[in-house]
């Protein structure tokens, strides 16, 4: 397996990062891959933090991290002063790469409380969890990254990749862009979604490259048929981090964006299932086939293996699963539980239902919030949606929609009118909290404490 110095000194062409300097980058990876191995002579290798908000500095900083096998800690610059506390609290830095301007009272890192938990080197912490308000690191390797990168290529049948990324370096989904290119010496370009959205956009070849969103970017991108026309052009556009709504997606299917919906998360380094951009074209609605380094079981709650077409929770067996979360290791890391409910189709597809924690029971009744959101969505009257339940000592739970109205004068009469023919009278739901912004995170991913919060708020503040 190639190591990540290798895969620097083989990309040897300088126009493989687009829209930076990759001369640049090259310099400073080996400049800080010596300066970091001659402090790892002294022993134990040192903990890094990587915060850098400049996109050659981040990279060089990773590859020179994994190159002197150090853990690295993939960090936000942009967390705020308790998240940041969180996070030092946890990690107990001995370099950080980044955060120049803020001075922290961090203490010597070998003196860290937890024991160093035993791996392949390099680790690789990735955080999750920043929506629910306590930030984890997922422990990974060069490892189990490089499974995902293979499977990838492997299912998409490709020798090289490239990428167009418009998503956090820091978060897998940006990660896994630039590893995707870096492992295959491929070609990266990189812009913020800013300068795309406001039509500065590097010139390339789409046809050639692979792009990923977020369903709230591509909702964004299709409100412009400039850039609409634009991104019909990319060979492929991996869409995931959030659950997108039937109409974003007849909408893309209508400007016949070659989408390819994925399902995956920051535990399996990014997507273990993947529709094809064909297979989307043609009207097929799930989260596409199993990639080749991962299999997915869907099993009842005694963990018995189900049939096709019959719900269950999802159990994933894969080479890219994360070790665990810092600092403690899993036995048995290649196999992963999530919170989520889906089935295997005929063909062998997966299909989401919703997240188990998510569920509502409202009268004895089981509801998922994603069918009831996607019905709201395509009345075309709100901006943006999420339903939650809301505790009710008659119904157990009663539903509650929280939205942004497309337009001010939309009234909740007006859209509960239109839901009565596309849902269930149960599924309908009694509260309704108009709001101007939802709380979700740069991935798009809902803050559901903080709704609790605001509908708690709201529905006291109405009763009184």
């Amino acid at each position: 397996m190639e190591r990540p110095l290798d895969c620097l000194n083989n990309l040897t062409q300088d126009d493989w990062l687009i829209g930076y300097n990759s001369r640049q980058l090259n310099q400073i990876a080996q400049e800080l891959y010596l300066e970091i191995t001659q402090l790892s002579a002294c022993g134990t290798p040192p903990k890094i933090i990587l915060a850098e908000r400049e996109p050659v500095r981040f990279l060089a900083g990773f590859i020179a991290a994994c190159a002197a096998n150090c853990p690295v800690f993939l960090c936000n610059p942009d967390w705020g002063t308790q998240e940041w506390q969180q996070v030092f609290d946890l990690v107990q830095p001995d370099i950080i790469l980044g955060m120049c301007n803020r001075e922290w009272g961090i203490g010597n890192g070998n003196n860290y409380q937890y024991p160093m938990p035993y791996a392949p080197c390099p680790m690789i912490m990735i955080p999750t969890g920043g929506s629910s308000g306590q930030i984890k690191f997922a422990i990974h390797t060069w490892e189990t990254l490089i499974a995902s990168v293979q499977g990838f290529t492997e299912y998409f049948q490709l020798k090289q990749v490239n990428s167009f990324c418009m998503l956090p370096l820091y978060h897998v989904s940006g990660l896994m862009q630039f590893l995707r290119s870096f492992i295959t010496a491929g070609k990266l370009a990189i812009q913020p979604f800013k300068a795309v959205e406001s039509s500065q956009i590097l010139n390339i070849k789409q046809s050639e490259f692979f792009i990923s969103l977020v369903p709230t970017q591509l909702q964004r991108l299709l409100q412009n048929p400039e850039l609409t026309e634009w991104l019909s052009q990319f060979n492929t556009v991996l869409l995931g981090g959030a659950p997108a709504w039937n109409e974003l997606l007849e909408k893309a299917r209508f400007h016949r964006i070659r989408l390819a919906p994925t399902y995956g998360m920051t535990e399996t380094a990014s997507q273990i299932a993947t529709l094809k951009p064909d297979d989307f074209l043609s009207g097929k609605m799930s989260s596409g086939q199993t990639l080749p380094h991962a299999k997915v079981t869907i099993r009842n709650q005694q963990g018995e293996i189900l049939n096709s077409n019959q719900i269950g929770n999802i159990t994933i067996h894969a080479q890219s699963i994360a070790l665990g979360y810092y600092p403690i290791t899993r036995e048995n890391h290649d196999i992963f539980q999530v919170d989520d409910l889906g089935f295997l189709d005929d063909q062998g597809h997966l299909n989401i239902v919703g997240r188990n924690s998510d569920k509502i029971i409202t009268g004895g009744e089981n509801l998922y919030p994603v069918e009831i959101e996607s019905a709201i969505q395509a009345t075309q009257m709100v901006a943006d949606i999420c339903v939650i339940g809301i505790p009710d000592k008659h119904w157990g739970q009663v539903l509650t929609a929280i939205y942004i109205p497309k337009q001010s004068n939309t009234s909740a009469l007006n859209i509960q009118t239109l839901l009565k023919d596309k849902l269930s009278k149960f599924k309908i739901p009694k509260y309704w909290i108009p709001q101007q912004n939802l709380p979700r995170n740069s991935q798009g991913k809902i803050n559901r404490q903080q709704l609790q919060q605001i509908a708690t708020e709201f529905l006291q503040n109405s009763i009184t």
